[in-house]
């Protein structure tokens, strides 16, 4: 089943702002990964590119509106039901543009069942100076289903010179295995957001950030293949297991460096968990 709507009907009222929704659920069929159903509301669509020779069924989400702006939201749901598999990528970077007041808000759901696969790679999250971002990840995992998800941060257009400095970022993470609440993280900074990034106890100076999670029966062969992998001076890293969740972490004071180590490690995570080639999708790389 497939739905597209109008702005002019997503607009619950007469408060501000876009309500975006990509709902996929994917399911096997025939032997095969197939579309069960598809609910799409601008500014989001979802696109389904050829996947590369080796790689899962893919989907690709796309962000018509070009960002966010204070009182838009976003919400994802991807579903990935027992036995199949599913690559769902970020077209482009998501941006978060200054707001004069309202919070953007972005709601991730991301459901695999069992023997699933799931991957949801997405690009970075620019954040402007004065922006306002909430973003909620919920994430629940079925017994062997397997599941690799990250997200990147950039606190400013660091490409041309600026850093974030005021504003509100709060990002919060729940993973459920057998519906048991596994991991539980939250971070938020409000107000003087780079003396938080200058902090030696904080980001250190860095102003780029990326977390990735792997959810598999037995993490504990990967963390020594994620270990190994990083080789870039100027990008810290981190990585453990904590209740059986493979967890990394990275800063960096130079964004392209921190995407280049996060999408490394992501490639050899997807060879040696899922099986699938290490190389990163087409769109990561335009």
């Amino acid at each position: 089943m497939s739905a597209a709507i109008s702005p002019f009907e997503a607009a619950a009222g007469p408060t501000a702002g876009m309500h975006g929704v990509a709902d996929v659920r994917l399911i096997r069929r025939d032997g095969q990964t197939a579309l069960a159903d598809l609910r799409q509301v601008s500014p989001l669509r979802v696109l389904f590119p050829t996947a590369a020779a080796g790689d899962p069924f893919t989907a690709a989400l796309v962000a018509t509106s070009g960002g966010l702006v204070g009182g838009d939201s976003l919400t994802v749901d991807l579903q990935v039901a027992e036995r199949a598999s599913g690559l769902f990528v970020a077209q482009a970077a998501e941006k978060v543009y200054r707001s004069t007041g309202a919070d953007g808000r972005i709601d991730i759901r991301l459901s695999v069942g069992a023997g699933g696969w799931l991957e949801f790679l997405p690009q970075e999250t620019i954040l402007f100076d004065n922006a306002r971002l909430c973003r909620a990840t919920d994430i629940r995992v079925a017994p062997s289903g397997r599941l690799l998800a990250g997200e990147m941060l950039v606190f400013g257009r660091t490409a041309r010179g600026e850093r974030m400095a005021h504003g509100l970022v709060r990002d919060a993470w729940r993973i459920r295995r057998a519906d048991r609440l596994v991991w539980a993280d939250a971070l938020h900074l409000e107000g003087d957001i780079a003396r938080h990034l200058d902090d030696p106890a904080g980001f250190g100076g860095c102003h780029a950030a990326a977390t990735l999670a792997l959810v598999v029966d037995d993490p504990a062969p990967f963390l020594p293949i994620l270990r190994a992998g990083l080789d870039c001076p100027d990008v810290r890293f981190g990585a453990t297991i904590v209740n059986g969740i493979l967890l990394a972490r990275w800063l960096s004071g130079n964004a392209k460096s921190l995407r280049r180590a996060f999408g490394t490690a992501w490639g050899e995570l997807r060879a040696a968990a899922g099986g699938w080639p290490k190389t990163l999708p087409r769109l990561w790389h335009i």
